[in-house]
């Protein structure tokens, strides 16, 4: 929480960051684990959070897959109403001769099915879930009162 009993802008990252790597990390062996960095985040707050016990829900895909990155993109919501909307570029990354290193093709079947393509359009920047599994993480709130924002951890996940 914030001096104004909103969720604070910081515990975002946290939130997407749990979200993106039990979407990743999480489901798959060791596909990703060669490395990966994150190059580039952006974050547009459309309405405060409010504490309250409902988790907030976040839809995750991935809009671009380039030779050696790829964006997931974000919809967060606070119930039915769209809070905040953002974006993580990432970049697959050799730590042994320290330089990008391109996408596997296995690397690149796992993020196609990622990929958003709804057969009727949304409204820029929005995200239409497709038929099937959902890549969302629920993430709850910090409660109130709380020193900084910690959020709830994803299951399976130690990060």
């Amino acid at each position: 929480m914030d001096a104004y009993g909103h969720v604070n802008n910081t515990a975002y990252l946290a939130y997407l960051e749990q979200a993106r790597v039990s979407m990743f990390f999480d489901r798959y062996d060791s596909t990703f684990a060669g490395g990966t960095l994150v190059t580039h985040h952006e974050i547009t707050y459309l309405k405060p959070v409010v504490y309250h016990p409902e988790p907030l829900r976040l839809e995750l895909w991935v809009e671009r897959i380039r030779g050696a990155s790829f964006e997931v993109r974000y919809d967060v919501y606070d119930g039915q109403t769209l809070a905040a909307t953002a974006a993580t570029t990432l970049v697959t990354f050799d730590f042994n001769t320290n330089r990008p290193r391109r996408l596997s093709q296995e690397e690149r079947a796992i993020l196609a099915g990622y990929t958003d393509e709804p057969s009727d359009p949304a409204p820029a920047g929005r995200h239409q879930p497709a038929a099937g599994e959902r890549a969302g993480q629920s993430q709850d709130r910090e409660p109130a009162g709380a020193g900084a924002p910690q959020p709830a951890p994803v299951p399976g996940t130690d990060r």
